[in-house]
């Protein structure tokens, strides 16, 4: 994979974590786990949109702290599987205006997993 060059905000969270590569992103969504991809998925609605775990737990109907818990369970898989990169964004709390941790996706994150989703809901094996 290419070095890419980072043009982020100061305070994104190890942007050189975040994946660009659109069939690395396609396989960390098939090897997650359900609830990872429903919060990808959701991420993937609101491309380049930032926001407190809260906000987007709140739209996710989720209890609070449900997205920790979640990060936490996928931790194993993101260090040995991927090196550590990640699906989307994180911005540090002293960036955020909240003063929190906020994640996001950007727009080419967002389209893989838009086209992973519809991949697996076309099929009908995906559902049995």
């Amino acid at each position: 994979m290419a070095a890419r060059a980072v043009t982020t905000n100061p305070a994104e969270h190890a942007p050189d974590h975040a994946m660009d590569d659109p069939g690395e992103i396609a396989a960390f969504y098939d090897r997650c786990s359900d609830l990872m991809r429903a919060l990808l998925d959701e991420l993937a609605t609101t491309p380049e949109e930032s926001r407190i775990f809260p906000a987007i737990e709140d739209s996710m109907r989720w209890p609070r702290r449900r997205i920790a818990s979640v990060l936490g369970g996928v931790c194993h898989l993101r260090t040995m599987a991927f090196g550590g990169r990640r699906p989307y964004h994180f911005l540090e709390p002293r960036g955020s205006v909240d003063r929190r941790w906020e994640m996001w996706m950007d727009a080419d994150q967002a389209r893989v997993v838009r086209a992973e989703r519809r991949d697996g809901l076309d099929d009908p094996a995906a559902h049995p």
